[in-house]
C-alpha cells in the first residue's frame, strides 16, 4: 500500500456530513444534491490514500442535476470546487458546436480550466512571496529616492581615504534608515517620483483573433508567446503609493518559479479539477415519437465531441498537456422537453450518479432569504449600514416578499430564487434612490404594508409580472 502523507486530509473536516453542513450554509434545501457530490468530493480524497497501482483505476463519479432553473444546481457545484479549494469552470452546453461548424470546440473548457488552475496557483505562490516582494521594493524605492554615489575606482588602502569613506557609507545608511522610516509611516505616500514602469502595447494586437472561434486558442498561445519578450519601458510620474504597488507586483514575478506553478497547477486540474456544464439538456435531441429522434444532427454532434473529454483523453494547452481522466465533471439541466435518455448512451454512462433537485416553496424562498451566510436581506442592510441606514425586515414582510416570489414563479415562469432578486431590487428602488439626501441617518422599517404598497399591483397583474417582476 502506498504510504498515506496526510491523515488529516482524510479523517479531518471535509467528511460527507460536513460537507453538507458546510454547504446547507449558503444553500436552502436540495439535500440529496448536496449528498451526492459531498460523496463525489470525498471519493476524490479517499482516491488520493489508495494504493498507486489501483489509484489510477478508479473513475470519478459524474453527475447530473435534474432541476428547473435557480435552484441552486450552479450554486452547489461553484461552493465545492470553493471548499475543495479546486480549479473550477462553467460552461454551458448549447455554446458549444460540433468540430467543422464555427463555434468553440469543446476543449476549450479544458483550456479554459487549466488558466484558471495557473490563476490560482500563481496567486498563492505570490502571497508566500509577498513579504519579501515588499522589502524588495522599499529597497528599490530608496534606490529611486536616494540614488548611491558611484564607488571611486582609486584603490582606497593606497589613498589612505578609508576613513572618508567609511564616513560616507555612515552617512547614507543614516539617511537611508531615515528615509525608510518615512515611507513605511505612509508620509509620502503623495509625493510624486519618475520611474520606468514596463509598456505592453501587445495585447490589442492578439485581440483580432478572439471572436473567430477556434482562432481564439492561437490568438492566446500567440500571446503566451509574445509575453515571453522583453518588455518595453517608458518613464511615468506616479505617486509614491502607486510605485511601490508597481514595483511589489514586479518583484513578485521575479521571485515566482513560473515553470513550479505550471506544474502544480497541471497536476491541480487533473487531480481535483470541476467542470461544470450547464443546460446539457439543450443538447439532447428529444424523442419525436415512435423512439425516433429529432433532426437536428449537431445536437447529437456536440455530444459526441463531449464524450472523449468526459471518458478521459490527452487536451493540449498552452502550459501544456492535460490528462482528463480524473476531472469530476457535474452536468446540469432542466429537462422540461428532453430527458437524460435522450442524451446518446455513451454519454449517459459516463454521467451514472443522477440527482433531481426541486422546485422552491414559499418557505424555502423564506428561509433564502434569512438563513444563509449571504442572504438577501443581509445583503441590502449591508449596503444600506454604508450610508448610516438601519434597514429593519418584519417577519410578516419577509413572509410576504416570499409569497409574492412563489406567486409569480407560478403564474408567470418558473425562474426559481432569482425571482428574489428581481423583487427585492422594485421594492427597494426608491428607497435606495433617495438615500443619503432625504432620509440621511435612521431605521427604516421594512412591514407587510409597505411590500403589498410597493409589489401588489405588479405580482397582481400578470402582464406587468411578465415584463417587471
Amino acid at each position: 500500500m502506498t504510504e498515506i502523507k496526510d491523515e488529516g486530509q482524510l479523517s479531518g473536516h471535509l467528511t460527507p456530513r460536513r460537507i453538507v453542513e458546510i454547504l446547507d450554509k449558503y444553500i436552502i434545501g436540495q439535500h440529496d444534491a448536496k449528498k451526492s457530490v459531498a460523496i463525489a468530493l470525498r471519493n476524490r480524497l479517499r482516491r488520493q490514500m489508495v494504493a498507486e497501482d489501483l489509484r489510477d483505476e478508479i473513475m470519478p463519479n459524474n453527475i447530473i442535476m435534474i432541476g428547473p432553473t435557480g435552484v441552486g444546481k450552479t450554486e452547489i457545484a461553484r461552493r465545492l470546487a470553493r471548499l475543495a479549494d479546486a480549479p473550477f469552470v462553467k460552461v454551458e452546453a448549447s455554446k458549444f458546436t460540433e468540430v467543422g461548424y464555427v463555434g468553440r470546440d469543446v476543449e476549450s473548457m479544458i483550456r479554459d480550466l487549466t488558466d484558471q488552475a495557473v490563476n490560482m496557483v500563481r496567486s498563492e505562490k505570490s502571497e508566500e512571496v509577498q513579504a519579501a516582494a515588499a522589502v524588495m521594493a522599499e529597497e528599490r524605492l530608496l534606490d529611486i529616492l536616494l540614488p548611491s554615489v558611484p564607488a571611486s575606482n582609486v584603490d582606497v588602502e593606497e589613498s589612505g581615504e578609508g576613513a572618508e569613506v567609511s564616513a560616507d557609507d555612515e552617512l547614507n545608511r543614516k539617511s537611508r534608515e531615515k528615509m525608510l522610516e518615512r515611507l513605511r509611516s505612509g508620509r509620502m505616500d503623495d509625493r510624486k517620483i519618475e520611474m520606468d514602469v514596463s509598456s505592453d502595447g501587445q495585447g490589442g494586437m492578439m485581440q483580432v483573433f478572439g471572436p473567430l472561434g477556434q482562432m481564439e486558442e492561437l490568438g492566446g498561445m500567440m500571446q503566451d508567446l509574445m509575453s515571453g519578450l522583453p518588455k518595453k519601458r517608458k518613464k511615468r510620474r506616479v505617486t509614491i503609493a502607486e510605485a511601490r504597488k508597481i514595483l511589489e507586483m514586479e518583484e513578485v514575478q521575479k521571485l515566482i518559479d513560473m515553470d513550479a506553478v505550471v506544474k502544480e497547477a497541471l497536476r491541480k486540474v487533473e487531480q481535483s479539477g470541476i467542470v461544470f456544464i450547464d443546460e446539457i439538456d439543450k443538447v439532447a435531441a428529444p424523442s419525436t415519437g415512435a423512439g425516433q429522434k429529432g433532426p437536428d444532427v449537431s445536437r447529437e454532434g456536440v455530444q459526441r465531441d463531449l464524450l472523449p473529454i468526459v471518458e478521459g483523453s490527452t487536451v493540449a494547452t498552452k502550459h501544456g498537456m492535460v490528462k482528463t481522466d480524473h476531472v469530476l465533471f457535474i452536468a446540469s439541466g432542466a429537462f422540461h422537453v428532453a430527458k437524460p435518455s435522450d442524451l446518446i448512451p455513451e454519454l449517459q454512462g459516463r454521467f451514472p450518479i443522477r440527482v433531481e433537485l426541486k422546485s422552491l416553496t414559499e418557505d424555502d424562498f423564506f428561509r433564502i432569504l434569512t438563513e444563509p451566510e449571504n442572504a438577501l436581506i443581509k445583503q441590502y442592510r449591508a449596503l444600506m449600514a454604508t450610508e448610516g441606514l438601519e434597514l429593519e425586515f418584519g417577519e410578516d414582510a419577509i413572509r410576504e416578499i416570499a409569497r409574492t416570489a412563489a406567486e409569480v414563479n407560478e403564474t408567470v415562469e418558473n425562474i426559481g430564487a432569482r425571482r428574489l432578486h428581481t423583487i427585492m431590487t422594485n421594492l427597494l428602488e426608491e428607497l435606495m434612490f433617495t438615500v443619503p439626501e432625504e432620509l440621511g441617518d435612521g431605521v427604516v422599517k421594512i412591514t407587510r404594508e409597505t411590500v403589498e404598497e410597493k409589489l401588489g399591483r405588479l405580482a397582481g397583474d400578470r402582464d406587468l409580472s411578465r415584463y417587471i417582476l
